[in-house]
């Protein structure tokens, strides 16, 4: 089971997620209204209310989801910008923006929330993170380099995609979760030691 259902939603709802996402001016009319109706998509399958409400992560429940995708999104254009000046390597936005805005689709649908507290829902039991996303995705038609880049995103994915884009979103990530890490006083993923 996926966990979630295409929805494009009403005008205020989708007003409302297009209202908070960056990015959204640096694509076509097309793939910015596929990207509302997948956020839209997200919401109306979760449990939250509202996009506020939606909790970043289990590891800082009290960030917001909103803010980690707005963080990921303004990180990963000025490291694309970056990777294209120093090092020649250029992404096209039609793919870059939807895999920052879009990497945490499925977070709505992995996450619960009662009594105040933060917890893995019976769909993060069943699919890791990335997957549900990447399913939601490829149902509204996105090209596979998003697709496939949201599915393997994750830093506990077995393996990660080896292309410019993955590459760019995998540090505008990690950089926007350390933020959020320090912000709600955990330990941010640079200070960790692995054995």
């Amino acid at each position: 089971m996926a966990g979630f259902t295409i929805e494009r939603g009403d005008p205020a709802r989708r007003q409302r997620v297009a209202g908070w996402l960056d990015g959204l001016d640096s694509v076509s009319a097309e793939t910015r209204e596929a990207i509302i109706t997948a956020w839209v998509s997200a919401w109306a399958s979760s449990s939250f209310e509202t996009l506020e409400e939606m909790p970043y992560s289990l590891i800082a429940p009290s960030y917001r989801l909103m803010d980690h995708v707005n963080e990921v999104t303004r990180a990963g254009i000025d490291l694309s910008r970056r990777a294209a000046r120093d090092w020649g390597r250029e992404t096209d936005a039609e793919v870059m923006i939807p895999i920052l805005v879009l990497h945490d689709i499925d977070k709505p649908l992995l996450m619960v929330r009662e009594g105040g507290a933060v917890r893995a829902s019976t769909l993060a039991a069943e699919l890791p993170h990335g997957v549900p996303g990447a399913m939601m995705l490829r149902d509204l038609g996105f090209p596979s380099k998003v697709v496939n880049t949201v599915a393997t995103h994750a830093t506990n994915a077995p393996f990660h995609g080896s292309t410019t884009e993955a590459w760019l979103l995998h540090y505008a990530d990690l950089f926007a979760t350390d933020h959020a890490l320090m912000s709600t006083g955990g330990k941010p993923f640079y200070q960790r030691h692995w054995a």
